[in-house]
């Protein structure tokens, strides 16, 4: 892998030892790593000594880090290496006024106000957060019609349009337009002090508040030389669980719904409850907020609440395997899931899938079984036996995950219990001139968040990256020839983060 740089997930990087080459090189080197089934984890810009540099964290079945610099253009990488550089481009293109030259698509991800009152990188000189002067792509034909929904949503989601080209009811296209509540969370990260970190980290996804802040807990330990005693490390191992099945549950509830089968939608939901009110015996919180801290965690899990959480599994279990019986043998049910919202392996592969979705489609990345942290390690890797790629895969894998998650929870608290202390929020001094990156298996898929330390070992970047960020795509070509009546279906069976993907 010439000029790649092998890292550890987690591990804190001296950034001189972190390879530089030119963007020729570069570009050559990442079309290999790409053409060999390679991967992108992470791929952003940030500014060093007056220069922009562009970063990238890419993996196989190791990670890899290398970097370059560029000018105010670069040839773009999405043209002629394919989709999974795209958004990451665009992003690029967005934050830092640089042009990807010959990008095929491009356009804002978040809406930004210019200021400047000259031309921006997309050629606009208006103020962009204004959505209306977006031109969205056309399909030209006697019988082609427009269908817009949103940004604005009957309820309390995130604002998000999708544009849907149509031949009658069948769609041709779709577009999706994200980014209406850009809240300058990264920027934040790098502003506020320390001890906020976490807080903010719990917020970039409501969802998966255990999730994001964990990878931002061992990014601030490693880079502080912190240890984490292994009772610390089970609870938090508990905790990303809980969460995967509280919203597993939840989806599945939520896709029953979306076809007219109540009874499992109604004890679906349910039990989502019962499985956040033990994230809520954990920590007081029912998301998991407050829980893990740089260090450790908040709380002691007692002898008292390991027999509730066990207690509470043993119940729930054959509840789970007869709901999920009543919905996967209903013929109505299986008419709606199988073949509906089909993303292929091909494609999946093409656009960089990731988590339960890229699964569904037969990637089988696992992050818990790829760069395992916490207990995972010590445990056993899930298999998911349905991967066509449609609505009915999307949704058993939910249900195998859910069954996989009940397992590992009883297993690490099966264990004889092992003492851990409290933390609390402290401010640690970071290594100076420093990189790490942190990747965990949020219940979505691939969470994973990348700092840089300047001289002075204060934060100078912090790049955050939802799973949502890989998928988005994916629910686009998932409509494609589909009915428009499908996409609520076809949605939920994804069900991404708006606020996740709009840093």
């Amino acid at each position: 892998m010439g000029n790649l740089l092998q890292i550890k997930n987690g591990e804190v990087v001296e950034r001189q030892r972190i390879p530089q080459v030119d963007f020729a090189r570069f570009f050559r080197i990442m079309t290999d790593f790409v053409a060999n089934n390679g991967y992108i984890v992470q791929f952003f810009a940030y500014a060093e000594e007056g220069r922009t540099k562009l970063m990238a964290v890419v993996r196989n079945s190791n990670l890899f880090i290398i970097s370059t610099v560029v000018d105010s253009e670069f040839p773009s990488l999405t043209l002629t290496i394919g989709t999974k550089f795209h958004l990451f481009e665009r992003e690029i293109a967005e934050q830092y006024g640089i042009r990807p030259a010959g990008h095929p698509w491009l356009k804002m991800v978040r809406y930004h106000a210019n200021v400047t009152g000259k031309p921006d990188v997309f050629g606009n000189n208006y103020r962009v957060d204004i959505p209306g002067k977006y031109n969205y792509f056309q399909v030209q034909g006697e019988s082609i019609h427009e269908v817009a929904v949103g940004p604005v949503h009957a309820g309390i989601i995130e604002p998000g349009h999708f544009r849907f080209l149509c031949s009658g009811e069948e769609v041709l296209h779709l577009e999706i337009q994200l980014g209406y509540q850009h809240r300058g969370i990264e920027r934040m990260l790098t502003e506020v002090p320390q001890q906020r970190l976490p807080i903010l980290c719990e917020a970039i996804a409501g969802d998966t508040a255990i999730g994001h802040n964990l990878c931002c807990c061992q990014a601030i330990e490693a880079l502080a030389c912190i240890t984490i005693d292994r009772g610390a490390s089970t609870v938090r191992t508990i905790a990303l669980e809980l969460e995967r099945i509280a919203n597993h549950l939840g989806d599945l509830g939520a896709l029953s719904g979306d076809v007219a089968f109540h009874p499992p939608a109604a004890y679906f939901g349910r039990m989502r409850g019962e499985f956040l009110n033990l994230l809520l015996v954990l920590c007081g919180n029912r998301f998991g907020k407050s829980l893990i801290r740089p260090g450790g965690v908040s709380q002691v899990m007692t002898g008292e609440q390991r027999d509730i959480i066990k207690n509470k599994i043993k119940e729930l279990r054959p509840e789970i395997e007869h709901v999920c019986n009543l919905l996967f043998s209903a013929h109505t049910v299986l008419a709606r899931f199988e073949y509906t919202g089909t993303v292929g392996r091909k494609m999946a592969d093409e656009l960089g899938m990731v988590g339960y979705c890229g699964r569904a489609s037969g990637l089988e990345y696992d992050v818990r079984e790829f760069f395992p942290t916490e207990c995972y390690a010590d445990l056993p890797a899930n298999t998911n036996k349905v991967t066509n790629g449609d609505v009915y895969s999307r949704a058993m894998v939910r249900q195998e995950e859910i069954m996989h998650a009940l397992t590992l929870i009883e297993m690490l608290l099966a264990k004889e219990e092992e003492p851990h202390r409290r933390v609390s929020l402290a401010a640690h001094q970071l290594a100076p001139d420093s990189f790490v990156v942190t990747l965990n298996e949020g219940w979505r898929g691939e969470v994973s968040h990348c700092l840089l330390t300047d001289s002075e070992g204060k934060i100078a970047r912090y790049k955050v990256k939802d799973p949502s960020f890989h998928n988005w795509t994916g629910l686009a070509m998932a409509l494609r020839n589909q009915e428009i009546s499908d996409f609520p279906l076809c949605n939920k069976s994804f069900n991404l983060s708006y606020c996740g993907f709009d840093l």
